[in-house]
């Protein structure tokens, strides 16, 4: 195992870079995210995966919650912080981000950037309970989401449909939304009884995603049968932090959680988590 200490910080995102695949940028905090500053490191590491080399790092004035690569040009990132902000950086010139989104109220916990080619919109969602569309080439939001009455802890893009996005939320909604319709979700699924703190789309089925509850519970839901889910993951013995879907095969996806493990699972075989590794202390 390959490790990479962010000294003085605390992690809270990692996300490999779509275009340069020995790349990985890193959002970190101080003190939890409770004070001081953020950083955002970009590291690489060698083909055999047993180095890594810290090449930039970046810094904001409060603590980085999430980062999301651009897919259209391999030098810029966005990141969102603590002090209800959106940034985008352009690692070739490390020392300020190129642009600031100031709209938000509270935190912005999660950030996301459109996966196919043609249109270059960002989310970004907010402790302030809303979800916001921005051009990355200006610096007011598009629109503004407003359909969950808690905090939003993230919006997810769906990679089929360019007009699509998924947001979940402290209110325990997982919601649908068309971009051209912001006034109300088109699906509405009372997905967890707690706080819902991630979702991520299947990349082989667009009907198809998962969600990570504070209860410990991974659930897997279909929009064409909304009442219940397809798939449930009950290995996780604290909140789920994080979710992700393969990008390899369809029924793999990877969970981080507060029992500081991190799981891989294979839902289309088994319950069960395949692997389970407990390599962190927080």
């Amino acid at each position: 195992m390959t490790t990479f200490k962010t000294e003085n910080r605390h992690g809270y995102s990692v996300k490999f870079s779509p275009n340069r695949s020995n790349f990985l940028a890193i959002a970190t905090s101080q003190y939890y995210g409770f004070k001081g500053g953020g950083t955002l490191f970009l590291v690489t590491y060698d083909e055999d995966r047993c180095l890594i080399n810290k090449k930039y790092e970046m810094h904001w004035d409060d603590g980085l919650f999430d980062v999301v690569w651009s897919r259209s040009v391999y030098s810029l990132l966005v990141t969102g912080s603590g002090d209800g902000t959106v940034q985008m950086w352009n690692y070739k010139y490390p020392q300020k981000p190129v642009r600031t989104f100031n709209e938000h109220k509270k935190e912005v916990c999660g950030v996301d950037w459109c996966q196919n080619s043609i249109d270059d919109f960002l989310l970004s969602a907010s402790w302030d309970c809303s979800v916001k569309l921005w051009d990355p080439n200006k610096y007011c939001s598009l629109t503004t989401y407003k359909g969950h009455d808690r905090l939003v802890y993230e919006a997810k893009w769906s990679p089929f449909l360019s007009s699509c996005f998924a947001s979940v939320s402290g209110d325990g909604m997982l919601n649908i939304w068309d971009c051209s319709s912001p006034l109300r979700p088109s699906v509405k699924i009372n997905a967890h009884q707690a706080e819902i703190l991630s979702c991520s789309w299947n990349q082989f089925y667009p009907f198809v995603l998962a969600t990570g509850g504070a209860e410990g519970l991974i659930r897997i839901w279909d929009m064409r049968k909304m009442l219940t889910p397809i798939f449930q993951l009950e290995g996780c013995q604290d909140a789920v932090k994080r979710v992700q879907c393969s990008p390899h095969h369809w029924s793999t996806l990877v969970s981080a959680s507060y029992d500081c493990t991190t799981k891989i699972w294979d839902y289309g075989v088994s319950s069960e988590p395949r692997q389970s590794h407990q390599n962190h202390t927080d």
